[in-house]
């Protein structure tokens, strides 16, 4: 699953009261940090997928490679844009009772992309480099040691999605985002609703989640109020024994536009023969 980096925020003067009310909610997000539970065990696979702009147009080109090894799972998911844009991310976890982020390398880079990023989070060390550049731009290299929580869910979304009760309330995970520097983010599931689908003429049914981003601090305060606020999240997955995420909609970058993650299937030639 991909990181959805928040706004950058600059204030000129900010209230007493804000800076307490800023404190307060930071304090809550480190409060307690479950791990995410593994219901699911996933294994290997190789996978298409396609990136839609909001009019339905194909902008990207994906797949997502997953190897297990033991325990230890490394999935690896890549955007080819019709720009030359890249959108790269390596994410390698443990699945023992619970997942646990071992590390995470986001790379977007290209037109698509108004602020290249290149972040890397270590959870052994506990190291989080962003390089980024700014809006004058310059090169950024912001280097931070992070106390990082167990339920830290970088590159892991779908799998926490998929691996929540769908009888949860209040379900959240962490994440950490690039402002440029790197921030601590909690992500708030909701409990899904329904959503209808088709297969080959055939309807089933999907669980549609809603996942709102706290950025939490003084800048989770003032942001809706100069409008700021990151857009929420939805996904789409399919349950029972083998759940997987089917569709995921949101913005990819601060400010992005909205495009849609789709999984496909191959088109081959001589359906496209016959189409014409």
């Amino acid at each position: 699953m991909k990181t959805l980096p928040a706004p950058r925020f600059r204030f000129w003067s900010v209230s007493l009261v804000l800076i307490l009310a800023g404190l307060v909610l930071a304090l809550r997000l480190t409060a307690h940090a479950d791990p995410i539970p593994v219901r699911h065990v996933n294994g290997t696979i190789h996978g298409f997928l396609v990136l839609r702009s909001a009019d339905g147009q194909v902008v990207a080109a994906g797949d997502v490679v997953q190897v297990a090894r033991g325990d230890q799972i490394t999935a690896h998911v890549t955007f080819r844009f019709k720009d030359g844009s890249v959108d790269e991310e390596t994410t390698v976890f443990t699945q023992r009772r619970s997942f646990h982020l071992i590390t995470d390398h986001h790379v977007q880079k290209g037109p698509s992309f108004p602020h290249p990023l290149d972040m890397t989070i270590d959870t052994r060390s506990g190291m989080v480099t962003v390089h980024s550049t700014g809006k004058d731009g310059k090169d950024e290299t912001n280097t931070s040691h992070m106390t990082l929580p167990d339920d830290l869910a970088n590159g892991m979304l779908s799998f926490a999605v998929e691996n929540i009760s769908t009888q949860a309330a209040d379900a959240r995970v962490s994440m950490v985002v690039a402002t440029p520097k790197p921030r601590l983010v909690k992500m708030a599931i909701s409990a899904p609703d329904e959503a209808s689908f088709s297969v080959g003429g055939e309807t089933h049914k999907a669980s549609h989640y809603e996942i709102k981003i706290e950025l939490g601090g003084v800048a989770g305060v003032v942001a809706p109020l100069i409008g700021k606020a990151p857009q929420d999240l939805q996904m789409w997955t399919v349950g029972g024994e083998a759940p997987v995420m089917l569709r995921e909609q949101g913005q990819l970058f601060a400010d992005g536009p909205t495009w849609t993650i789709e999984l496909v299937s191959p088109a081959w030639g001589d359906a496209n023969r016959a189409e014409k």
